[in-house]
């Protein structure tokens, strides 16, 4: 943990990056694994897409009913809190996340740029008003008080990514000194390419991931024999010493 923490104290920009990996060891499913993965035996879409939300309501509410019953027996880990408390002090200036947990914000994390938008909501389709997403699971849970269709305020199959948090992720790697991955396959295009444009502007690049990444082989720093929990845990024990 010495590199990790000398890079971390030589930082004066550092970023975070998320992927699923990170929801994981809060006991959330991925998306891909072989065993566990929420789309195994699914089609995504016919679930999660722009066209189940129009033609296959009653099917897509199931999943994201199960979906938001498995957010609310989960709940942050240690390596969230840690994040949250690097960023009070100042050590990190943002992080930029696929997943729509929340689990950051619940953390204690401020500065959060939402890829994928967030479960943690709902968002009327005719005023736009929000709601928990806990009211979906109650019955006639998807109607909001003026009549209009609850949808989870994640991005579905088909649409564009959200464009503020798009810029602030721009942004924000465009300052980048060290940019950390942490939890991604960087598989999916195009939350893929920050790392990418932060090492190419200088950025040193920290993946902390358990599989293999396509961008392994720029990565000044890879740890793949540990929870990220766990490396995130004994970074912070090594700052305070």
């Amino acid at each position: 943990m010495d590199e990790l923490n000398k890079l971390l104290k030589d930082a004066r920009h550092a970023i975070v990056f998320t992927g699923a990996g990170m929801s994981t060891e809060s006991g959330l499913p991925d998306f891909r694994s072989a065993r566990t993965g929420w789309w195994q035996g699914k089609d995504p879409a016919r679930l999660a897409s722009t066209d189940a939300l129009r033609n296959n309501r009653e099917e897509f509410v199931s999943f994201y009913r199960m979906r938001v019953e498995g957010l609310l027996s989960c709940k942050p880990h240690q390596g969230h809190v840690i994040l949250a408390e690097w960023e009070r002090r100042g050590q990190i200036k943002g992080i930029i996340t696929q997943n729509v947990d929340g689990f950051h914000q619940r953390a204690g994390s401020r500065r959060v740029a939402e890829l994928h938008g967030t479960l943690a909501t709902l968002t009327c389709m005719r005023c736009t008003n929000k709601y928990e997403s806990a009211r979906y699971l109650d019955q006639g849970g998807t109607a909001c008080e003026c009549g209009g269709f609850l949808r989870p305020s994640v991005v579905l199959f088909g649409e564009s990514l959200p464009e503020a948090a798009f810029a602030q992720a721009v942004e924000w790697t465009e300052r980048a000194d060290l940019f950390l991955v942490l939890g991604s396959s960087l598989a999916v295009s195009p939350a893929n390419w920050f790392p990418e444009q932060a090492k190419a502007r200088g950025a040193k690049l920290v993946i902390i991931n358990r599989d293999a990444t396509h961008l392994d082989g720029i990565a000044d720093l890879l740890i793949q024999d540990a929870p990220i929990g766990d490396v995130l845990r004994r970074a912070e024990i090594g700052w305070k010493h």
